[in-house]
């Protein structure tokens, strides 16, 4: 698929600033890599402490350059204090998002990287090399207008699972409808456990329903950030899909406090008074999300495209799973205590592959 350019779009880069000239050196060759892709108009870098220019010394560089959206992107790996509290203070998001508006541009914040397939193979390269190994780097060049293919190790790696996992679950491919193969070989080789191939529940119209909300642009909402963190968003973005959660957002602290629930059901239930007719729900840490969200399909608030309810633990998560398979929306769920989020985000991308190989 041909890479899309953002002919009015800028890229600020946020790294976190330090005494040692390296952070700077780093982070200036990534955004230089990223001009020469050409994806965005301008791509600036900015930093929290120590470095210049400052988030809103950058913010307001590229707002003179003629753009309408500025997207700005942790260079952290995983979600923390510094991307979810210091980095929104930084940027004066509320303040920002009203003085841009008036000059009709948008400013939209990003996540951090995340256990990306791409930074693992980066890690394990480093490692041979460190055990002293004339390790080859394996990533394809990065070129103006080049579309990103997967690490040649990391694909190897993959098929060579494949055929290790395929003789050890083939009684249940074989009676299982083709099109639910891809969802449980990646569920077997996310666990590393054969007898998830037999605890998974795939509803008769779930593929087929799950590819097609990925193709229409669906929103997608996960009980954890664990979840949103395994999605890579820049492949659902092509399809003009949205990964959403609000377990943090301060509005479900408060209803769970006023009224006694857990955040996941708060969470939940503001999920889908954001609209979420058509969506995707990925749960695999909460039950209590699973029986919210059952109880708002059963009261008609909601039509979710997809339930993907994967929930583990001892209290309410096999109970919870249970009513989900009640449900006339199209379901995945694993039966009894077992599940996590990893397992959820494995449906997902395996969804998500079939959507792209149909394009």
């Amino acid at each position: 698929m041909p890479k899309t350019t953002h002919d009015n779009v800028g890229l600020i880069l946020i790294g976190h600033g330090s005494k040692l000239p390296h952070n700077r050196e780093n982070l200036e060759k990534l955004a230089q890599i990223m001009r020469e892709r050409s994806s965005f108009k301008v791509v600036e870098i900015s930093f929290m402490v120590r470095n210049s220019p400052t988030i809103p010394e950058a913010i307001d560089t590229i707002a003179k350059r003629g753009v309408n959206k500025i997207v700005l992107v942790p260079a952290f790996l995983a979600p923390g204090v510094h991307t979810t509290q210091e980095i929104p203070e930084l940027i004066g998001v509320k303040d920002k998002e009203s003085q841009l508006s008036q000059k009709g541009i948008q400013l939209i914040y990003g996540d951090p990287i995340g256990a990306d397939e791409c930074i693992a193979v980066i890690l394990e390269e480093k490692a041979l090399k460190a055990l002293g190994e004339d390790w080859e780097h394996h990533h394809a060049p990065f070129k103006a207008n080049a579309p990103i293919a997967l690490p040649v190790a990391s694909t190897q790696i993959f098929d060579k699972s494949m055929t290790l996992i395929r003789p050890e679950i083939q009684d249940v491919l074989a009676k299982a409808p083709k099109n639910q193969a891809a969802i449980i070989e990646r569920v077997v080789h996310t666990t590393a456990d054969p007898e998830f191939a037999k605890l998974l529940v795939i509803s008769d119209q779930a593929v087929d329903a799950g590819v097609a909300a990925i193709r229409s642009g669906a929103k997608i909402f996960t009980d954890v950030k664990m979840i949103k963190a395994g999605i890579n968003e820049a492949r659902v973005h092509k399809f003009g899909c949205k990964v959403l959660t609000y377990i943090d957002d301060a509005r479900a602290t408060k209803t769970a406090s006023e009224e006694g629930i857990t955040r996941s059901t708060a969470a939940m239930r503001l999920a889908i008074a954001d609209g979420a007719d058509g969506a995707i729900f990925l749960i695999g840490n909460a039950p209590t999300a699973a029986f919210e969200l059952a109880e708002q399909v059963k009261k008609g608030k909601v039509k979710p495209a997809l339930i993907v309810a994967v929930p583990v633990g001892y209290v309410g998560a096999a109970e919870s799973k249970e009513e989900i398979a009640k449900l006339p929306a199209p379901y995945i769920i694993t039966k009894g205590r077992k599940g996590s989020s990893t397992i959820a985000v494995a449906i997902f991308n395996a969804l998500l592959a079939m959507a792209e190989a149909q394009q």
